[in-house]
């Protein structure tokens, strides 16, 4: 089985008000329950506000820290599932099932394999 990124892109702005927002939230619940019964489900979570990030730059010599976003744009990365999938076909129709429930942009992705003697980056 290979681990996929489906990131979900919202645009920046205010948002939605909880009688539109939540009948959203209730069926990410379900996909999110669905995705454990099918034995896919890794993690997933969505994200705060943009304005709430820090972001950390290594310039060398030292590590500049500044208020975030690292980048600007009209639209942020807002939330995120890990999934298990046997192939990108299956993963995609995991990302579709999203994609009607939520209405925004998604992206699908494969996590790099990573050997099984060597620790993933940034572990140890």
């Amino acid at each position: 089985m290979t681990q996929y990124l489906i990131s979900m892109y919202q645009p920046d702005g205010v948002v939605p008000p909880p009688e539109v927002l939540g009948p959203v939230m209730e069926k990410i619940a379900e996909f999110n329950a669905d995705l454990r019964a099918a034995g896919a489900w890794v993690f997933g979570n969505g994200l705060t506000d943009p304005s709430s990030a820090t972001v950390l730059k290594h310039t060398g010599t030292e590590v500049l820290v500044t208020d975030g976003p690292y980048l600007e744009g009209k639209e942020h990365l807002g939330g995120f599932e890990i999934i298990e999938a046997p192939d990108l076909d299956a993963a995609l129709a995991w990302g579709r099932r999203l994609a009607e429930i939520t209405g925004l942009p998604l992206e699908v992705r494969a996590f790099a394999a990573v050997p099984q003697d060597e620790p993933v980056s940034g572990s140890a």
